[in-house]
């Protein structure tokens, strides 16, 4: 059976804030939520998705950090910034394709989803997943996954010819096998999964 994964199926995001909630009581963040829902197409549908990191391979967060602030774990889950090291300039912040970076002007410093790693690494899932009650956030080797769903995982998206891969799989309709997204507008994470359900 493989190691366990981190996935996202939008298609069964209910809106409950479940996950939020879950992630403001990480003992390493307490009280400050690392996640947040954002509604897809406002106008359209009151579907909603959880944005967390996606915890790039060669993160871009990382790559433009003058301070050396984000590392990346030996396992792959890419941190938030050092809090001694970052100097709050918001490279990382309009850097990731996935526009999960936050700066925090409280405490003059980067914050993002770390995957619970003080959970993660020792095989525990992350708060969030815990909570789910539609599991649109999942923990879990590949195989619990292709026994539960009908659509595909996939961890390779392609912005503007630049292959991004991920530690974090978003669950799409059967038969997708990347994303390529134009960056013609300012992409968001919301944006991605709107293009991957059509």
């Amino acid at each position: 059976m493989g190691a366990k994964q981190f996935y996202i199926d939008p298609s069964r995001c209910i809106g409950c804030n479940a996950c939020v909630e879950a992630c403001a009581e990480c003992d390493t963040h307490p009280g400050v939520s690392m996640i947040h829902l954002e509604q897809i197409q406002r106008g359209d549908t009151v579907q909603t998705t959880p944005i967390i990191c996606m915890h790039c391979d060669e993160p871009a967060c990382a790559a433009v950090c003058p301070a050396d602030a984000i590392k990346r774990t030996p396992d792959g889950v890419v941190q938030s910034s050092l809090k001694p090291r970052c100097i709050g300039c918001t490279n990382c912040v309009y850097a990731c394709p996935f526009g999960v970076p936050k700066y925090d002007v409280a405490v003059d410093q980067m914050m993002k989803c770390d995957m619970c790693y003080d959970r993660t690494s020792v095989g525990k899932k992350p708060m969030c997943a815990t909570v789910c009650p539609s599991q649109a956030l999942f923990f879990g080797t590949p195989e619990e996954i292709a026994e539960m769903r009908g659509g595909t995982p996939i961890n390779k998206f392609i912005f503007d010819g630049k292959v991004v891969t991920t530690k974090v799989h978003l669950m799409v309709p059967k038969g997708h096998v990347q994303l390529d997204v134009k960056p013609n507008v300012l992409v968001r994470k919301s944006d991605l999964l709107i293009k991957s359900r059509v």
